[in-house]
């Protein structure tokens, strides 16, 4: 029984990991939850009164989301100035409760500086956002000057049960992190495996899905990859350690969607674009041809379960003699005279197996696993040699600080003066709507401006908070009345909403609404200011607050959602010439640059591009076919920073690699390419641009002839000519739908 409950606790324990990688949201949840009870229980055996503990609530509520900070030590820092601030915001609410004019000045006031403070880093965020939503609750709760006191106890109580549940109950360190999104990484890559698995197997009706769950898993392992590339610096003492990490998480992530490319081309496709793992909806290439049941098949299925299990298998855990086998077969792919006697395109994907095995080998090697060399092959030993000798010409460099943009310009700036006009609105319309809770106008117009940076994702942001917050009072008119007056099964039920607020919160910002307003009815029921007619009057102030929200972002120093999006693809087109400049002139034979940190650079550019263009992609946007040209422009802009990720890899190989090696011919066959990539950033930057895109021959043709008696491509692999060439027509298939003129081929 102990040996079959083991298998069953790590297949729960990797599932959990994938879902939910580093365990953030979950430790988001716990966190907010925990705080909140402990709170309220300190308070309630202290005879603190209902009004009294729902502030509490709410202060650690708002003492613990507010602090992001990654490092234990600032994190402390920030909670012990947080808590001044939060006194300060509470005691001046108090104040000027009577005084409507002075108070509200003071509101807009304390927002502009909220929103200013994000200049200033995750500290000044978090203390700007601790003045605002305190002086909130102070609202909420009604907050007069003869409760200051035991007001600001209650605060106090609720910062000091935030940082027990931070720093003692639920500790989280950059390390633990790290390590457990090392261990998402590994399940999500495990997780697409068997997706390819299926792609293989699944017939003609099956097929589309099949290849969805594949990009699906696709997109999962590269989010995996970000959120680890932003976590090596705080996670790892050592800078060396942390570059050879994100390199091998880098070489994993690429020979996995190869390894997803060869299996279509398997299929049946004579030739596959890229394109048909990144664009969503594009059907199989194949045609949703029968999977074929032969020999090489079964070998198929057979190594690649074989490499889900390596995958999965604890990295500290490596001895076997099977574990040994499996993994010299793997490996042994990588060599000609291994591959089994089958058609070019099967053996495309016994080769990806084989690159995808040494990339899994690496990973396990760059995480700390033992390494048991006693049963190595000599293609498995050549395999540990490469990984040894690239990790030897690490090299940490500095990166130069970017510069920012200054006065109105400065996007916080900006948005501060953007919050403070339709706060002021919110105020104005919201007390014509009601002298008492007006605030909540006020708290839409904050909230959809947090995290946006264009009107279009204002106004996507305020739809959601709208229906979120529509669905969420017909729940509370629910909850209400089967709760009741009592108040600790309401408490219970607050905690659970706030738990699944932050577990929801990076996966539906419709469902935290809904989650947030039902609590607030609840916690209406506790105060005992519950009616339908609160309730409805919630959501005519979220939908006041959000139409200020989108009116002060349309007309005040506004970033139009086009020219948001222009700019972010600009920044992606920059960032994929700088790519492949340098991946070129390093295969040319120029000198080595830090290719992986320019090609993480090119990730970043595309996920805030990604991001920036949801309104353009929204389900409910009426411009459908804006819609599909601007989702067909993302997939092409995934589609070449694949290659040009495959590229820069293959270059980093190029000082260790005996099948690599330098051919100055690329610079030259390579010139189209970049040409092309800045002819369509010239177009995007400038409105009367006159650029031309240019078409020719293929890559391999512009390699011109070699000298007698060598062969036509020196030493350079098939593999770089092939990514070369997929670059050239991705770049050159952007044309169309930015509207770039292609000048004929000469001839």
């Amino acid at each position: 029984m102990k040996a079959a409950a083991g298998p069953v606790r790590a297949r729960l324990r990797d599932r959990a990991a994938a879902s939910d990688p580093g365990l953030l949201r979950l430790t988001a949840g716990l966190r907010t939850a925990g705080s909140i009870a402990l709170a309220v229980a300190v308070l309630a055996l202290l005879g603190t009164d209902v009004r009294h503990l729902v502030a509490g609530a709410l202060a650690a509520m708002v003492s613990t989301f507010a602090i992001r900070e990654k490092q234990r030590g600032q994190q402390a820092v920030t909670l012990a100035l947080g808590l001044p601030v939060a006194l300060a915001s509470m005691s001046l609410a108090a104040v000027l409760h009577s005084h409507v004019v002075a108070g509200d000045l003071f509101f807009v006031a304390l927002i502009f500086c909220a929103v200013y403070g994000r200049r200033f880093g995750d500290r000044g965020t978090a203390l700007g956002l601790i003045g605002f939503q305190i002086y909130f609750v102070s609202l909420f709760v009604g907050a007069s000057v003869a409760e200051l006191p035991e007001l600001c106890g209650v605060v106090a109580v609720a910062f000091a049960c935030s940082a027990l549940l931070r720093f003692v109950l639920v500790p989280e360190t950059p390390t633990g992190v790290l390590q457990r999104l090392r261990e998402a990484f590994r399940a999500r890559l495990a997780q697409l495996l068997s997706a390819q698995l299926d792609l293989l197997d699944a017939g003609p009706e099956d097929a589309d899905r099949a290849l969805e769950h594949v990009r699906e898993g696709t997109a999962r392992l590269h989010e995996t990859a970000l959120l680890i590339q932003g976590r090596l610096a705080q996670g790892t003492a050592d800078e060396t350690v942390a570059r050879l990490v994100q390199r091998r998480v880098a070489d994993a992530e690429i020979a996995a969607e190869r390894l997803g490319l060869t299996l279509l081309r398997v299929r049946g496709a004579e030739r596959v674009d890229t394109l048909a793992l990144h664009l969503p909806g594009a059907p199989v290439p194949s045609g949703g041809r029968e999977p074929l049941r032969d020999e090489a098949t079964v070998m198929l299925h057979r190594d690649l379960q074989a490499l889900r299990l390596l995958v999965l298998r604890p990295v500290d855990q490596t001895g076997g003699t099977s574990v040994a086998v499996v993994r010299n077969r793997l490996l042994g792919y990588r060599d000609e005279e291994n591959l089994p006697d089958v058609s070019p395109a099967e053996q495309d994907v016994f080769r990806a197996i084989g690159e995808a095995a040494r990339a899994v080998l690496g990973l396990r090697i760059a995480l700390g696993g033992a390494q048991d060399e006693a049963d190595d092959t000599p293609a498995t030993a050549r395999s540990r040699e490469e990984l040894d000798a690239e990790d030897a010409v690490l090299d940490a460099g500095e990166e130069e600080p970017a510069q920012e943009p200054t006065g109105l310009r400065r996007p916080t700036t900006r948005a501060a003066v953007q919050v403070a006009v339709g706060s002021s609105l919110a105020i104005a319309g919201g007390e014509l709507l009601s002298r008492d809770r007006w605030y909540w106008a006020v708290l839409t117009c904050w909230i959809v401006f947090l995290n946006t940076a264009s009107t279009g994702e204002i106004l996507v942001k305020g739809y959601r908070r709208l229906l979120g917050t529509v669905l969420g009072v017909l729940a509370g008119i629910v909850l209400a009345g089967a709760v009741g007056r009592h108040t600790w099964t309401a408490f219970a039920l607050v905690l659970l909403f706030v738990f699944a607020m932050f577990y929801s919160a990076p996966l539906s910002y419709t469902l935290v609404s809904f989650f947030v307003t039902a609590a607030l009815g609840l916690l209406y029921t506790l105060l005992h200011t519950y009616s339908l007619s609160v309730l409805v009057l919630r959501i005519e102030e979220t939908a006041l607050g959000a139409a200020c929200g989108v009116i002060a972002a349309a007309f005040v120093l506004p970033v139009q959602t086009d020219r948001r999006t222009n700019e972010l693809l600009a920044t992606v087109l920059h960032r994929l010439a700088d790519v492949t400049h340098s991946a070129v002139d390093q295969l040319s034979g120029g000198p080595p640059v830090e290719l992986l940190d320019e090609a993480r650079d090119l990730d970043q550019a595309l996920a805030d591009l990604r991001a920036a263009v949801q309104p353009l992609t929204h389900p409910v946007t009426p411009l459908r076919a804006r819609r599909e040209t601007a989702r067909y422009v993302v997939a092409l802009l995934e589609t070449c920073a694949y290659h040009a990720r495959s590229l820069a890899a293959t270059a980093e190989l190029l000082p260790t690699h005996p099948s690599i090696a330098a051919d100055p011919r690329l610079r030259r066959a390579a010139a189209r390419i970049q040409h092309n990539i800045e002819a369509l950033s010239v177009h995007v930057t400038e409105e009367h641009a006159t650029a031309e895109l240019h078409t020719g021959p293929s890559i391999a043709s512009l390699l011109g002839p070699a000298a007698p008696g060598t062969p036509r491509y020196g030493r350079v692999t098939d593999r770089v000519l092939r990514h070369l060439q997929r670059l050239d027509e991705g770049v050159a298939g952007l044309a169309r739908p930015l509207g770039v003129p292609v000048k004929a081929p000469d001839g």
